[in-house]
């Protein structure tokens, strides 16, 4: 027998951890004596559990591999929560260990006990307290199983502090059986000829590429896929890198700020080939008026996806990558040259860009040259993530590392943190407004204690961006607390915490401190002066169709005052 400490560390190098990040504490003290004795597993100490989290998934999202984190009972496990919720709605395979008190001890108000299993029941795939060590083990492979097959996802384990302390069997299982939990590996053959006979009849097909292929790794089959039906390709924001933006076949991203051709392409199209899409909201509008002249085929790992929100008129439950595999196995070329230059023809295609002054664009164009598209982007969320979504072209998967479900501020500094961990040779930037930077910006510290060398640009305009947009254009211009106009210098900040830190207000400047911290391969920050009332285009109203999306050029003849 070994004690439950010991087979806590076991169980990780059995499953290949190399990396944790980690937060010590009282009911994780015995952890973290027993993780010191391994120099299989590299510990990350953050400045704050969100931020810890957030690191997590950004390894994880980078990688594929199961993102591991370590925080103490009660407060370090709640702080957890915002984390593990955005991991759940954007399939990021982790596996959270929070302390508890000793199991004679809950339920009884003891000091830091929280019901964190209660309390994250609904934003995990599974959650649990080990109350036998016997079991723990078993519990542990469970995790580690279930977060990562499947539709990914989160999973909480609690452990009590006697548990960790108890003696019982040394043996990590090498497999798991686990009842009512089944990953559907097979595809129905009838589902996938219905769905494929329909886009061989279709006219004006259109492929909506989700984040699921990136989750499953299906690129290169949806490639192949795309070029031998010749069918153009709209994805959603978690769906960028899902084909190369700089693919001809791909028209932009389509939703609330996706390109107008997208959108229109969408509300043309007679088909829609839904790849790995949940039909989010930001994406579909008004449900009632999606795609109104289309039939869906929706295709989807979870089989509760079918039907939720859009209704399909032919569904394939199963892998991406198997799915897809399946469909190249029959495919047949077809001509669809008129439906494409139709697309490419509808107006305010391309983007508009000006690089005589410095904007949010302009930073992203700029960013995406100097890097010749190779670096992982990270962001935050507000107009900079529309930006970055807009303007860099992404050349593959997992290379936009971003939060869209839960659309967490705070996200992106710890994100690119821990995709620099996973992903050391490759330019890791974080791509922030000054609101989002603000709430988990100690972080940097984070990166200067270990010399992670990730450049984190502020994209600067003294306001919340987003709201001040909708601020302006639906409410008045009455700007309720969206103003930032306090006196926070993001430069002596980041120098404060042993970042190297840059102020750019042209274009030439910011150019300049990107090669330079690119060249000086330490923790950088740039603070970009931007203009506060810079919004972005193209747009649609929240609650409206997607067709009525509308660009700058459209704000008189829709009665809007800017």
């Amino acid at each position: 027998d070994i004690t439950g400490r010991k087979l806590f560390v076991k169980a990780l190098e059995e499953e290949g951890v190399d990396t944790i990040f980690a937060y010590p504490g009282g009911t994780v003290t015995d952890l973290f004596d027993e993780l010191y004795k391994t120099n299989s597993i590299n510990l990350v100490l953050p400045r704050h559990e969100q931020g810890l989290i957030h690191e997590a998934e950004g390894y994880a999202k980078s990688t594929g591999k199961v993102g591991v984190c370590l925080v103490t009972s009660g407060p370090g496990a709640t702080n957890t929560v915002t984390g593990l919720a955005d991991a759940h709605y954007d399939n990021v395979p982790l596996v959270c260990f929070t302390g508890q008190v000793p199991l004679p001890l809950i339920g009884n108000d003891a000091f830091q006990e929280v019901d964190i299993v209660g309390i994250t029941r609904n934003i995990t795939k599974y959650s649990v307290t080990v109350r036998d060590r016997k079991d723990l083990g078993k519990i542990i492979k469970m995790a580690f199983h279930i977060a990562r097959t499947g539709k990914p996802g989160p999973v909480l384990i609690d452990l009590p502090k006697d548990i960790q302390t108890a003696s019982g069997p040394a043996e990590y299982p090498d497999k798991v059986e686990i009842r009512g939990y089944r990953v559907n590996d097979t595809v129905h053959v009838g589902q996938l000829k219905r769905a494929y006979k329909m886009l061989k009849s279709a006219k004006k097909p259109l492929i909506l590429a989700g984040g699921g292929i990136n989750v499953a790794r299906a690129n290169e089959n949806l490639r192949r896929f795309v070029e031998a039906e010749n069918v153009p390709v709209v994805t959603t924001i978690m769906g960028k890198g899902a084909i190369p933006t700089t693919h001809p076949l791909y028209v932009g991203n389509c939703g609330m700020h996706g390109k107008y051709a997208a959108n229109k392409a969408v509300s043309e199209c007679d088909l829609l080939f839904s790849i790995g899409t949940r039909f989010n909201d930001r994406i579909t509008g008004d449900l009632n008026e999606f795609a109104p002249k289309a039939k869906i085929v929706h295709i989807d790992v979870d089989p509760s996806e079918i039907n939720k929100n859009i209704k399909a008129d032919a569904s394939i439950i199963g892998d991406m990558k198997e799915v897809l595999i399946r469909l190249n196995s029959a495919l047949t070329k077809q001509d669809h040259a008129d439906w494409m230059q139709k697309i490419k023809n509808e107006g305010k295609y391309p983007l508009a860009l000006n690089k005589d002054v410095l904007t949010g664009p302009a930073v992203i164009d700029s960013l995406y040259n100097i890097t010749n598209g190779d670096a992982i982007i990270t962001t935050d969320v507000g107009q900079h993530q529309m930006w970055a979504a807009q303007f860099y072209k992404f050349k593959e998967p997992r290379q936009l590392i971003t939060s869209g479900g839960l659309g967490t501020m705070g996200y992106g500094v710890g994100a690119c943190i821990g995709a620099k961990m996973g992903n050391k040779n490759r330019v890791c930037v974080n791509v922030a407004g000054d609101g989002c930077f603000r709430m988990n910006m100690n972080e940097i510290a984070t990166a200067t204690r270990y010399n992670i060398p990730i450049i984190q640009i502020v994209i600067n305009n003294h306001v919340l961006g987003m709201v001040r947009q909708w601020q302006t254009l639906f409410y008045g211009k009455r700007y309720s607390n969206t103003v930032l106009d306090d006196s926070v210098d993001f430069v002596k900040i980041a120098e404060g915490m042993g970042a190297k830190a840059y102020r750019a207000t042209t274009v030439e400047e910011f150019e300049n401190a990107l090669k330079d911290a690119i060249a000086l391969n330490i923790p950088c920050v740039i603070d970009c002066q931007i203009d506060q009332d810079e919004k972005v285009f193209p747009m649609v109203p929240a609650n409206t169709a997607i067709s009525e999306v509308f660009s700058e050029e459209d704000l008189a003849e829709k009665g809007y005052d800017c």
